[in-house]
């Protein structure tokens, strides 16, 4: 049984394929299939069922998966060993961000981290915290940026700043004349919100659950992107909340239609997740100090606290 062998297998329980996972780890496809058989054969059982289409895993597949998948990333750490003795900074790392974020934070700490770290090769990624937390444990992303506590045991999380929520009210909305908003004003029967599958979406549900006695499941309105809840919103069909950092890019006329919570503000907490292994912590923890150093600082400079995150 070999490190290369075990690789192979788990390529194939990834694409079901032999041919697409002979691409995947640069080999031909015989050989591929040659050095799985040669481990069945080794240990007298069958790994996949051929006779499917596509390929699946055999019940004791499954549980050899499961395994080889700890003993290929146990063998990774021999290199993170080796890397952080050198104090090397670098190589590919596979990183995930939630939508809410990402298109606020990345551009704030993208050409730094580069400047930083040119020898680290950052592949991005936009996806779900669903998307994210499988992806993590299957191996195929290094760490990512979510929305926290995810409360999984074969997470880790490291918290890197708490994002205040801000309301966004139309002129013609009934809190619009307010100076400041209190969370027991909240309706989630005006409320616009994002889309299922997006957990910001969950945060102000939670909210509103907090203060009112009962939720309507009936949402009329709900959009793929915060930019449209804002036009939507900027038409007089309902308020909606923003992550604070999606404020610092609106424009002037629209700045009006932000309105501040009364302290404490809810807010989330916005942490750097990765899988318990700790495989390549010396890219987690550069890509930590650079995030957090700069979201705090943008965050101090508006004179924005910053809070504890929401309940969930």
């Amino acid at each position: 049984m070999t490190i290369t062998q075990l690789y192979y297998v788990l390529a194939v329980a990834e694409h079901q394929n032999f041919t697409k996972a002979a691409e995947k780890c640069f080999v031909t496809q015989p050989t591929l299939s040659m050095q799985i058989q040669k481990l069945e054969d080794e240990l007298d059982i069958q790994i996949f069922d051929r006779s499917k289409k596509p390929i699946e895993l055999t019940e004791v597949g499954k549980k050899i998966v499961t395994q080889a998948r700890n003993i290929v990333n146990e063998s990774y750490r021999i290199q993170d060993i080796v890397d952080q003795q050198k104090g090397f900074i670098g190589g590919e790392f596979k990183l995930g961000i939630i939508p809410t974020i990402m298109p606020t934070l990345l551009p704030m700490f993208l050409k730094t981290f580069i400047k930083k770290h040119p020898k680290v090769k950052l592949k991005i990624e936009e996806l779900t915290t669903e998307e994210i937390m499988s992806r993590i444990k299957e191996g195929h992303l290094d760490a990512a940026i979510a929305a926290t506590p995810l409360e999984d045991e074969n997470i880790k999380e490291r918290p890197l700043y708490y994002e205040p929520f801000v309301s966004y009210i139309p002129k013609n909305h009934r809190l619009y004349g307010q100076k400041t908003i209190a969370t027991t004003d909240l309706e989630i029967d005006d409320m616009l919100l994002l889309e299922d599958g997006h957990c910001f979406r969950d945060g102000v549900i939670n909210l509103c659950k907090i203060f009112k006695n009962h939720v309507d499941d009936k949402f009329q309105l709900e959009s793929g992107s915060i930019e449209t809840l804002i036009k939507l919103s900027n038409e007089g069909l309902g308020m909606t909340l923003l992550p604070y950092l999606h404020t610092l890019d609106i424009n002037e006329k629209e700045k009006n239609n932000l309105h501040y919570f009364n302290e404490p503000p809810p807010a989330r907490e916005v942490s750097l997740i990765y899988h318990k292994s700790e495989l390549k912590m010396q890219i987690i923890e550069a890509l930590q100090d650079v995030i957090a150093g700069i979201v705090r600082g943008a965050i101090a400079f508006q004179d924005v606290k910053i809070i504890s995150p929401l309940p969930k």
